[in-house]
Parts: C-alpha cells; sequence; structure tokens
C-alpha cells in the first residue's frame, strides 16, 4: 500500500484541551509518522504519513478530538511523502 502525507489544520477550541498528545497517541496507534504542533492562530497544525485508509481514520478522529475539544473546521492538504519521520511526536 503507498504512503501518504497529509497535513491538517484544525480550528476550534484545540489548545489547551490535550489535542496534541491526544492525536499522538491515535496516530501512533494508527501506525502513522509524523507530528501536530499549536499554531500562533490558535489552530493544531498535524502532519501524517502512513496509508490513506489510515489517514481517512485520523481525520475523521480529528473532526472530534479528545472530550474538551470543540472542532469548527478540518482543512486537509495533501503533499508528497517525504518518509523523514520515523515515529509521531508532538512539537
Amino acid at each position: 500500500m503507498s504512503t501518504k502525507r497529509w497535513q491538517l489544520l484544525i480550528s476550534g477550541r484545540v489548545q489547551g484541551v490535550y489535542y496534541r498528545a491526544s492525536t499522538e497517541q491515535k496516530a501512533s496507534s494508527l501506525g502513522l509518522t509524523g507530528f501536530a504542533r499549536n499554531l500562533p492562530d490558535g489552530r493544531v497544525e498535524i502532519v501524517a504519513e502512513g496509508p490513506e485508509d489510515r489517514l481517512d481514520e485520523l481525520k475523521a478522529w480529528c473532526a472530534e478530538g479528545p472530550p474538551d475539544a470543540r472542532v469548527d473546521a478540518v482543512d486537509i492538504a495533501q503533499e508528497s511523502p517525504t518518509g523523514e519521520f520515523s515515529n509521531f511526536s508532538v512539537r
């Protein structure tokens, strides 16, 4: 199965609600690599690489997020995979 790379930008109340750490757990459980980080504008950026079906699962999870989050939007851009990541981390 071919590897894909997605950048997801999550808008809403997603900082200070355990969103990045929860994303790390979910992405790791799906066998994805990449990172999650807070952006200065209040969004969370996720860059993930892996099979498309697993990325779809991550996208569905991101639309809900952890219990205290409120997700307003999930914007996705597909990029060329680089294979630069060995695991999924929080930045």
